[in-house]
């Protein structure tokens, strides 16, 4: 059975996660978060939204988060 690259646990219902030309085997939607979704800039949660991007590729949860950001603007 696949096994989970993120706790190992050996699980027959897994699935794969291909980013970036990376493809990774998990058990949860959880351990695949928790592997490959990327970290807010600012407060250091796991991003699984669409986030908001600045310069320099940094990456934020949420508007308030990347509010530190000047120049960045919400498309609302």
């Amino acid at each position: 059975m696949p096994v989970c690259d993120t706790c190992g646990n050996d699980y027959d219902k897994a699935f794969e996660v291909t980013k970036a030309g990376k493809t990774m085997t998990f058990d949860s939607f959880e351990c695949a978060i928790t592997a490959m979704a990327p970290v807010c800039a600012h407060c250091g949660c796991r991003v699984i939204g669409h986030g908001v991007e600045a310069g320099g590729g940094k990456i934020y949860c949420c508007a308030h988060c990347a509010d530190h950001v000047k120049g960045l603007k919400d498309r609302a």
